[in-house]
Protein backbone atom coordinates (compact mmCIF):
# COMPACT_ATOMS: atom_id res chain seq x y z
CA UNK A 1 0.00 0.00 0.00
CA UNK A 2 1.69 3.22 -0.67
CA UNK A 3 2.20 5.48 2.22
CA UNK A 4 0.45 8.57 1.30
CA UNK A 5 -0.06 9.59 4.54
CA UNK A 6 3.45 9.78 5.36
CA UNK A 7 3.14 7.20 8.56
CA UNK A 8 6.21 4.91 7.52
CA UNK A 9 8.02 4.19 11.10
CA UNK A 10 5.84 6.30 13.71
CA UNK A 11 5.32 4.27 16.68
CA UNK A 12 1.88 4.20 17.41
CA UNK A 13 -0.58 2.73 20.38
CA UNK A 14 -3.71 1.96 20.01
CA UNK A 15 -5.62 0.60 23.24
CA UNK A 16 -8.48 -1.82 22.93
CA UNK A 17 -6.74 -2.86 19.59
CA UNK A 18 -7.82 -6.54 19.47
CA UNK A 19 -11.27 -5.77 17.46
CA UNK A 20 -13.75 -4.22 16.01
CA UNK A 21 -13.16 -0.81 15.23
CA UNK A 22 -9.25 -1.03 16.95
CA UNK A 23 -7.85 -3.95 15.02
CA UNK A 24 -9.04 -2.32 11.42
CA UNK A 25 -6.95 0.84 12.64
CA UNK A 26 -4.00 -1.13 13.48
CA UNK A 27 -3.73 -3.15 10.32
CA UNK A 28 -4.24 0.07 8.64
CA UNK A 29 -1.55 1.46 10.21
CA UNK A 30 0.53 -1.38 9.94
CA UNK A 31 -0.48 -1.39 6.04
CA UNK A 32 1.22 2.09 5.91
CA UNK A 33 4.16 0.72 8.08
CA UNK A 34 3.52 2.37 11.10
CA UNK A 35 5.32 0.50 13.99
CA UNK A 36 1.93 -0.58 15.79
CA UNK A 37 1.96 -1.65 19.64
CA UNK A 38 -1.98 -2.61 20.60
CA UNK A 39 -3.54 -3.05 24.08
CA UNK A 40 -5.81 -5.92 25.11
CA UNK A 41 -7.43 -6.21 28.86
CA UNK A 42 -5.46 -9.18 29.80
CA UNK A 43 -8.33 -10.32 31.96
CA UNK A 44 -9.79 -13.12 30.08
CA UNK A 45 -7.82 -15.80 27.61
CA UNK A 46 -10.02 -14.86 24.72
CA UNK A 47 -8.97 -11.34 25.21
CA UNK A 48 -5.40 -12.20 24.89
CA UNK A 49 -5.83 -14.59 21.92
CA UNK A 50 -7.91 -12.05 20.05
CA UNK A 51 -4.99 -9.86 20.32
CA UNK A 52 -2.54 -12.79 19.42
CA UNK A 53 -4.29 -13.07 16.17
CA UNK A 54 -4.43 -9.54 15.49
CA UNK A 55 -0.88 -9.34 15.51
CA UNK A 56 -0.18 -12.37 13.48
CA UNK A 57 -2.43 -11.09 11.08
CA UNK A 58 -0.32 -7.89 10.65
CA UNK A 59 3.00 -9.91 10.58
CA UNK A 60 1.80 -11.75 8.02
CA UNK A 61 1.48 -8.82 5.71
CA UNK A 62 5.15 -7.47 6.95
CA UNK A 63 4.03 -5.14 9.43
CA UNK A 64 5.51 -4.68 12.67
CA UNK A 65 3.12 -4.82 15.86
CA UNK A 66 3.04 -6.00 19.55
CA UNK A 67 0.78 -6.58 22.10
CA UNK A 68 0.88 -5.60 25.48
CA UNK A 69 -2.10 -6.47 28.29
CA UNK A 70 -3.27 -2.83 29.98
CA UNK A 71 -5.91 -2.14 32.63
CA UNK A 72 -6.81 1.86 30.83
CA UNK A 73 -7.89 2.80 34.33
CA UNK A 74 -5.09 2.19 35.98
CA UNK A 75 -2.42 4.70 36.00
CA UNK A 76 0.95 3.05 37.04
CA UNK A 77 -0.23 0.56 33.89
CA UNK A 78 -0.63 3.07 32.10
CA UNK A 79 3.09 4.90 32.92
CA UNK A 80 4.47 1.33 32.62
CA UNK A 81 3.20 0.43 29.06
CA UNK A 82 4.36 3.94 28.21
CA UNK A 83 7.87 3.47 29.22
CA UNK A 84 7.95 -0.56 27.58
CA UNK A 85 7.58 1.52 24.49
CA UNK A 86 10.29 4.42 24.81
CA UNK A 87 12.37 1.46 26.42
CA UNK A 88 12.14 -0.65 22.71
CA UNK A 89 11.39 2.03 20.55
CA UNK A 90 12.71 5.50 21.97
CA UNK A 91 9.95 7.60 21.10
CA UNK A 92 6.09 7.48 20.63
CA UNK A 93 4.71 9.49 17.73
CA UNK A 94 1.04 9.01 17.81
CA UNK A 95 -1.59 7.86 20.35
CA UNK A 96 -5.12 6.05 19.59
CA UNK A 97 -8.02 6.45 22.48
CA UNK A 98 -10.01 3.41 21.04
CA UNK A 99 -10.30 1.27 24.90
CA UNK A 100 -14.10 1.04 25.48
CA UNK A 101 -16.96 -0.55 27.22
CA UNK A 102 -20.91 -0.29 26.93
CA UNK A 103 -23.44 -1.23 29.82
CA UNK A 104 -26.81 -0.70 28.74
CA UNK A 105 -29.90 -0.08 31.25
CA UNK A 106 -32.27 2.76 31.66
CA UNK A 107 -31.14 5.57 33.91
CA UNK A 108 -34.04 5.00 36.98
CA UNK A 109 -32.33 1.02 37.05
CA UNK A 110 -28.73 2.11 36.02
CA UNK A 111 -26.54 0.56 39.06
CA UNK A 112 -24.19 2.93 40.00
CA UNK A 113 -20.81 0.14 39.46
CA UNK A 114 -21.72 0.25 36.51
CA UNK A 115 -21.53 3.89 35.77
CA UNK A 116 -18.22 3.62 36.86
CA UNK A 117 -17.08 0.70 35.08
CA UNK A 118 -18.01 2.52 31.89
CA UNK A 119 -16.62 5.93 32.96
CA UNK A 120 -13.61 4.73 34.20
CA UNK A 121 -12.93 2.85 31.37
CA UNK A 122 -14.12 4.93 28.48
CA UNK A 123 -13.08 8.60 29.58
CA UNK A 124 -10.76 8.57 32.81
CA UNK A 125 -8.91 5.60 30.99
CA UNK A 126 -8.64 7.80 27.87
CA UNK A 127 -7.19 10.67 30.10
CA UNK A 128 -4.89 8.37 31.88
CA UNK A 129 -3.17 7.32 29.28
CA UNK A 130 -3.00 10.29 27.40
CA UNK A 131 -1.09 11.88 30.47
CA UNK A 132 1.31 9.09 30.84
CA UNK A 133 2.36 9.76 26.92
CA UNK A 134 2.16 13.68 26.53
CA UNK A 135 5.48 14.11 28.15
CA UNK A 136 7.32 11.89 24.90
CA UNK A 137 4.38 13.33 22.67
CA UNK A 138 5.66 16.87 23.26
CA UNK A 139 9.29 15.47 22.15
CA UNK A 140 8.45 15.28 18.55
CA UNK A 141 10.26 17.87 16.82
CA UNK A 142 7.68 17.42 13.83
CA UNK A 143 4.51 17.22 16.33
CA UNK A 144 2.56 14.25 16.75
CA UNK A 145 -0.74 13.10 17.18
CA UNK A 146 -3.67 11.96 19.31
CA UNK A 147 -6.80 10.30 18.32
CA UNK A 148 -9.57 10.12 20.59
CA UNK A 149 -12.54 7.66 19.15
CA UNK A 150 -15.99 8.74 20.69
CA UNK A 151 -18.87 8.08 19.11
CA UNK A 152 -22.19 9.90 17.47
CA UNK A 153 -24.19 9.04 20.07
CA UNK A 154 -21.64 11.03 22.64
CA UNK A 155 -23.39 13.89 20.34
CA UNK A 156 -26.78 12.81 19.72
CA UNK A 157 -27.33 10.85 23.14
CA UNK A 158 -29.13 7.53 23.05
CA UNK A 159 -32.04 6.04 25.51
CA UNK A 160 -30.95 3.04 27.42
CA UNK A 161 -26.85 4.25 27.16
CA UNK A 162 -26.38 7.04 29.92
CA UNK A 163 -22.91 6.02 31.16
CA UNK A 164 -21.92 5.11 27.38
CA UNK A 165 -23.11 8.25 26.08
CA UNK A 166 -22.13 10.81 28.59
CA UNK A 167 -18.34 8.75 28.61
CA UNK A 168 -18.26 9.85 24.68
CA UNK A 169 -19.30 13.17 25.28
CA UNK A 170 -16.68 13.68 27.81
CA UNK A 171 -14.37 12.70 25.76
CA UNK A 172 -14.92 15.30 23.42
CA UNK A 173 -14.55 17.72 25.99
CA UNK A 174 -11.18 16.28 26.88
CA UNK A 175 -10.40 16.49 23.44
CA UNK A 176 -11.13 20.10 22.71
CA UNK A 177 -8.87 20.83 25.95
CA UNK A 178 -5.68 18.71 25.25
CA UNK A 179 -6.16 20.24 22.28
CA UNK A 180 -5.67 24.18 23.09
CA UNK A 181 -3.34 22.59 26.25
CA UNK A 182 -0.65 21.18 23.75
CA UNK A 183 -1.07 23.13 20.55
CA UNK A 184 2.03 25.02 21.23
CA UNK A 185 4.09 22.04 21.56
CA UNK A 186 2.96 20.96 18.35
CA UNK A 187 0.81 18.08 19.85
CA UNK A 188 -2.50 17.63 17.81
CA UNK A 189 -5.46 16.45 19.74
CA UNK A 190 -8.76 15.28 17.17
CA UNK A 191 -11.68 12.81 17.74
CA UNK A 192 -13.88 10.55 15.55
CA UNK A 193 -17.34 9.88 16.11
CA UNK A 194 -18.21 6.93 14.62
CA UNK A 195 -21.93 6.01 13.44
CA UNK A 196 -23.27 2.57 13.36
CA UNK A 197 -20.76 0.03 12.17
CA UNK A 198 -20.53 -3.53 11.55
CA UNK A 199 -18.93 -4.88 14.13
CA UNK A 200 -20.05 -7.72 16.90
CA UNK A 201 -22.77 -5.62 17.72
CA UNK A 202 -24.15 -4.99 14.56
CA UNK A 203 -23.70 -8.66 13.71
CA UNK A 204 -26.04 -10.04 16.53
CA UNK A 205 -28.96 -7.73 15.67
CA UNK A 206 -31.99 -9.34 14.02
CA UNK A 207 -32.66 -8.46 9.94
CA UNK A 208 -35.97 -6.69 11.00
CA UNK A 209 -33.37 -4.23 13.42
CA UNK A 210 -30.94 -3.88 10.97
CA UNK A 211 -33.36 -2.44 8.05
CA UNK A 212 -34.66 0.02 10.65
CA UNK A 213 -31.42 1.35 11.51
CA UNK A 214 -30.39 1.72 7.92
CA UNK A 215 -33.63 3.79 7.75
CA UNK A 216 -31.81 6.23 10.40
CA UNK A 217 -29.36 6.73 8.15
CA UNK A 218 -28.87 8.86 5.16
CA UNK A 219 -26.59 6.90 3.16
CA UNK A 220 -28.84 3.98 3.94
CA UNK A 221 -26.06 1.62 5.08
CA UNK A 222 -24.09 0.99 8.26
CA UNK A 223 -20.53 1.82 7.54
CA UNK A 224 -17.27 -0.48 7.81
CA UNK A 225 -14.76 -0.42 10.12
CA UNK A 226 -11.96 0.31 7.78
CA UNK A 227 -14.07 3.91 7.32
CA UNK A 228 -13.64 4.89 10.54
CA UNK A 229 -9.78 3.30 10.25
CA UNK A 230 -8.63 5.34 7.13
CA UNK A 231 -10.23 8.60 8.78
CA UNK A 232 -8.17 7.89 11.89
CA UNK A 233 -4.48 7.61 9.95
CA UNK A 234 -5.37 10.37 8.14
CA UNK A 235 -6.05 12.93 11.49
CA UNK A 236 -2.72 10.62 12.77
CA UNK A 237 -0.52 11.61 9.79
CA UNK A 238 1.50 14.79 8.81
CA UNK A 239 -0.95 15.23 6.14
CA UNK A 240 -3.55 16.54 8.48
CA UNK A 241 -0.91 19.07 9.93
CA UNK A 242 -3.27 21.94 10.20
CA UNK A 243 -6.11 20.05 12.11
CA UNK A 244 -6.46 20.40 15.80
CA UNK A 245 -9.36 20.34 18.43
CA UNK A 246 -12.19 18.79 16.06
CA UNK A 247 -14.71 16.07 15.78
CA UNK A 248 -14.80 14.23 12.60
CA UNK A 249 -18.75 12.41 12.54
CA UNK A 250 -17.89 9.37 10.48
CA UNK A 251 -21.90 8.41 10.09
CA UNK A 252 -23.30 8.52 6.91
CA UNK A 253 -25.02 11.64 8.05
CA UNK A 254 -26.79 11.02 10.79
Amino acid sequence: MENCLQLQDKVILISGGSRGIGKAIAQTLAELGAKVIITYTGVSESSKQNAENTIAEIKNKNGTAIALPLDVTNEEQCKKIIKEIIDKYGEIYGLVNNAGISIDQLSLRYKEDDWDKVVNTNLKGAFLLSKSALRYLIKQKEGSSVVNISSIVGLTGNPGQIAYTSSKAGLLGMTKTLALELSSRKVRVNAIAPGFIETDMTDSLSDEQQEKLKKDIPLGRVGKVAEIAWTCAFLLSPRSSYITKECITVAGGM
